[in-house]
């Protein structure tokens, strides 16, 4: 068992790396075939590339981390709305009424500022 993950473990580091240079490349070339035509823009290295592939996942994939504390405070008021009778819900929404306004409450009624 210990020899196949002595084998393993480099050849996943080689793959990560590779798969990590072949986005970089990837991003570089696309960059430099569309926006110096497109924008004006100026041509990018690879090491420029491999930045705004970091960036880009940093802005909109996030860094790997799946759920997060919004996602725990969501399955928890998830099951908290479950176990609410009707009046108990109606209660709720009308104390969130009162302290955040209209507008926050998903499916309040919308009313046009005055």
């Amino acid at each position: 068992m210990r020899k196949k993950w002595i084998f393993f473990a480099p050849l996943a580091i080689l793959a990560m790396a590779g798969f990590i240079a072949l986005g970089g490349y990837v991003v570089m070339r696309l960059w430099n075939w569309l926006t110096p035509v497109l924008f004006g823009w100026h041509h990018v290295t690879f090491w420029e590339g491999l930045g705004l592939l970091l960036l880009c996942r940093i802005l909109f994939g996030g860094l790997g981390v799946r759920g997060g504390p919004r996602s725990h405070f969501r399955r928890q008021m998830g099951e908290r709305w479950d176990h609410m009778n009707p009046e108990e819900r109606e209660k709720w929404r009308q104390r969130f009424l009162e302290r955040f306004g209209p507008f926050a409450a998903p499916g309040s009624e919308k009313k046009e500022p005055a």
